[in-house]
């Protein structure tokens, strides 16, 4: 670790004790990794572990969710450009293009949209393909993420098993989705569309999981055998308080690592509700 375990502001020490509570009286094989910030005036900052490196699961499509927008902002991607798919192509895990038939057209738009709306593998790897792993890399280095990289495809599972896998930090994920919502990155408008589209997330077993239905949450979620995350912004208070919250959990089985997140987002979200 590069920082303390537990971090905080003074303004947030409400949110400090009642979020380490929780974490405390977790069983000591449940790996947390976390970071919370809000994007209002007050400066609350909590984190936990935030600088550690996790396994990434479905959460690095973000960072190449902005490559892909940082491309059609330089006027090399457009976004209405249509892809034929091949039988080639198709993995298997999340999303719907695998059951597409060969030579479907679909445009680049729709391809970002699975890829993060329904975490589809098989668009991931497409867009991938497009943009250039280390093209993606040089991105993520470029906005200062110091612990995340692309290192393997969407469903690789001998490089997997060889250890290359791929890497995010929970203050990485939080660093990239400010960028985003404060539009440092790209356009304005780009931005916003990535916002729209991380809204429209059908997995809410994680940090949607406890909170009111009528709350947006712009998120990207990720799951693999062995971990669980959530990434996103909470538009707490109608959007008046809204807040960044990222969460990986290590050590635990996947519906317990969705509980745990979902707690540790309805405590972030009752603090800044009210």
């Amino acid at each position: 670790m590069t920082t303390p375990a537990i971090s905080q502001s003074r303004p947030g020490l409400a949110l400090t004790d009642s979020l380490t509570a929780y974490l405390h009286r977790l069983p000591s094989t449940t790996r947390v990794s976390m970071s919370v910030k809000s994007l209002s005036k007050n400066s609350v900052t909590f984190n936990y572990h935030a600088d550690d490196r996790v396994p990434s699961a479905s959460v690095i499509k973000l960072p190449v969710m902005l490559e892909m927008m940082e491309r059609v902002n330089a006027g090399k991607l457009n976004l209405d450009e249509i892809h034929t798919l091949t039988n080639a192509e198709k993995v298997g895990g999340s999303g719907v293009l695998q059951t597409y038939l060969d030579q479907s057209r679909i445009n680049y738009l729709e391809l970002l949209r699975l890829m993060m709306v329904r975490s589809d593998n098989t668009a991931t790897n497409i867009i991938i393909s497009k943009l250039g792993r280390e093209t993606i890399n040089q991105r993520i280095r470029t906005i200062g993420l110091t612990r995340s990289q692309l290192n393997r495809v969407m469903m690789d599972t001998l490089s997997a098993k060889q250890g290359r896998d791929n890497y995010v930090s929970a203050q990485d994920m939080n660093t990239l989705l400010e960028k985003i919502y404060r539009h440092q990155v790209a356009t304005l408008e780009l931005c916003d569309q990535m916002i729209e589209i991380l809204k429209q997330n059908v997995d809410t077993l994680c940090i949607p999981r406890l909170l009111p239905k009528n709350v947006a949450i712009a998120h990207k979620t990720g799951s693999l055998a062995y971990v669980r995350g959530d990434a996103g912004i909470v538009y707490a208070k109608s959007g008046r308080q809204p807040f960044l919250i990222s969460v990986f959990v290590e050590g635990v089985s996947i519906e317990e690592a969705e509980h745990i997140i979902g707690e540790l987002s309805l405590l972030c979200y009752t603090y800044f509700s009210h």
